[in-house]
């Protein structure tokens, strides 16, 4: 007569096995929904490759998004395993309606970006579908990450570049006419976005426009993806990835102005750093400070929770 004890090895023996079954059964259904995902979208991921790999300095960022996705998608593969996928009837929608979307976009209206979004909606809507609403909660932000590997349309691109082109060189006059004070050394006057220094030394005029230093929205979305990478990888609570996405504007911003500053600095000892890679360069590597302010906030907001929740706890408890 078997015990209690020799019954249990043998029952959680069968239970590893029905799970590996499940699991090979459930990557191969995966796998064809990739494959087959792939190819009905194949036409826009390659048209955004190559402009991505074009356009590095703009656009760079939209080809990590994916991998970042993956990695989160990885790091919760336990939690993904422990729920059995199921068919969401209305997961459908959303599905039918990013298909139709995207071939409207081609043959009807062509834009590259709505093309975009409609491929994430088509994603987020088939993962709902197959995958029922627990693992669409757990893979909702890797979705919504894919936001940002999508590039915005030209005419979007230049109705909201200007303003923010007028911001940067307003406030870099600014920053300049403080620098100068001390040893008056250079002027500097400004003429809608653009920046004229006088260098004494040389005795000659530098016109710097602000354009050429920086293409103020492409900067901008470049720090949104960061800050919302920074946020879904270091915060705990939505609010504080909510909070971190509102404060990335005035970070891009901030850093904006100190590029087209020291631009208009450089400018005095060679013109060329106003243009080519010169200012391409230093945007780039504004990335650094800008992580470094990011990590800042997210310090600040995490010590915030830390304190209110023994607090909390004590509560509880009593």
């Amino acid at each position: 007569m078997s015990t209690m004890s020799e019954r249990k090895p043998i029952a959680g023996s069968l239970q590893r096995t029905q799970v590996s079954r499940v699991s090979a059964w459930t990557w191969v259904r995966f796998s064809l929904l990739v494959a087959a995902f792939a190819g009905l979208f194949f036409r826009w991921l390659i048209a955004q490759k190559d402009f991505s790999l074009a356009n590095v300095q703009d656009w760079g960022h939209t080809l990590i998004m994916p991998a970042i996705g993956g990695y989160l998608l990885w790091s919760r593969r336990a939690e993904l395993a422990r729920n059995t996928p199921e068919t969401f009837w209305p997961g459908l929608l959303p599905l039918l309606l990013g298909i139709l979307s995207y071939f409207y976009f081609i043959v009807g209206v062509t834009n590259h970006m709505l093309q975009g979004f409609a491929m994430v909606l088509s994603l987020a809507g088939l993962t709902l579908f197959v995958g029922g609403p627990k693992i669409f909660r757990l893979a909702f932000i890797p979705i919504a990450l894919l936001v940002f590997s999508v590039t915005i349309s030209d005419q979007i691109m230049e109705k909201v570049t200007f303003p923010l082109q007028l911001i940067s060189s307003k406030g870099a006059w600014f920053m300049l006419r403080i620098i100068s004070l001390p040893g008056d050394w250079f002027l500097v006057d400004l003429d809608g976005n653009t920046l004229k220094i006088f260098n004494r030394t040389k005795g000659a005029w530098n016109a710097m426009g602000v354009a050429e230093a920086c293409s103020g929205l492409r900067m901008l979305v470049a720090f949104v993806a960061l800050a919302a990478i920074v946020g879904v990888l270091s915060c705990r609570q939505w609010w504080q990835r909510i909070t971190l996405l509102l404060l990335a504007a005035p970070v891009a911003i901030l850093l904006n102005i100190f590029r087209v500053t020291l631009l208009g600095v450089l400018s005095l000892w060679d013109v060329n750093f106003a243009s080519g890679d010169a200012h391409i360069l230093i945007g780039t590597l504004l990335l650094v400070p800008g992580l470094a302010l990011f990590l800042g906030i997210v310090w600040a907001l995490n010590r915030a929770v830390g304190e209110d929740e023994p607090a909390q706890s004590a509560k509880v408890k009593a």
